[in-house]
């Protein structure tokens, strides 16, 4: 009986440290993308959470820990809902309707590509830091360069010959997001960011006319 009520015990305090946790990376989004890493302390994330400081140091060692597991949290997010986006074909490759579920994934939350701009700033001078983006990015890439070996595989589609292989073809997409994004966080015009970066997507992976070589 002992034993089942020690179990019982631990599980709500499990279950409540995993809601805790959660809310801390949720406020500390919202402060992160309102003022930027480097200006936030633990005591504003603390109070946008509603939490004290020992609910704070119960989950993490510092803020930035904090600000490196919202980073994992997020980057793992997009790159499933990248991969998500390209499966929806099916063994098929329709590029221009992905290149659309893609854009609106990549796009979505400008909040997103304040936070993503300040961890890559900080990564730039920490190189322990630019591993885990390095990571991200070469997550992506992986993403979607496995979908375009697939559809080539089937002589669905294939990059313009000056890309070369699906490798280069999906570093050039990678390439295309970060230019639009950078023009997107200065003009905040989504809309035009999305028609931008739809009209490269598909000159990249296509014949330029919006049809699979």
């Amino acid at each position: 009986m002992a034993a089942e009520q020690t179990e019982r015990a631990t599980g709500r305090v499990t279950r409540r440290r995993v809601r805790t946790r959660a809310r801390l990376l949720d406020a500390a989004f919202e402060v992160f993308a309102a003022k930027g890493f480097g200006r936030v302390s633990i005591e504003e994330v603390c109070e946008a959470a509603g939490y004290s400081r020992g609910a704070f140091y119960s989950n993490f060692d510092s803020l930035d820990e904090l600000f490196f597991a919202l980073y994992r949290q997020r980057a793992d997010l997009i790159a499933e809902q990248v991969s998500g986006a390209l499966a929806l074909d099916g063994p098929d490759l329709d590029v221009p309707a992905a290149v659309d579920r893609v854009t609106e994934v990549l796009l979505l939350d400008l909040d997103w590509l304040l936070v993503k701009t300040d961890f890559l700033v900080h990564a730039a001078r920490a190189p322990d830091v630019a591993q885990t983006l390095l990571e991200h990015r070469a997550r992506l890439r992986r993403a979607i360069a496995d979908r375009l070996a697939r559809a080539r595989a089937r002589g669905l589609a294939a990059p313009p010959a000056v890309l070369g292989d699906v490798d280069s073809a999906a570093h050039a997409v990678v390439a295309a997001y970060d230019g639009v994004t950078a023009q997107l966080l200065l003009d905040k015009d989504v809309e035009g960011a999305r028609v931008w970066l739809k009209q490269l997507l598909t000159a990249l992976l296509t014949d330029g006319g919006g049809t699979p070589e």
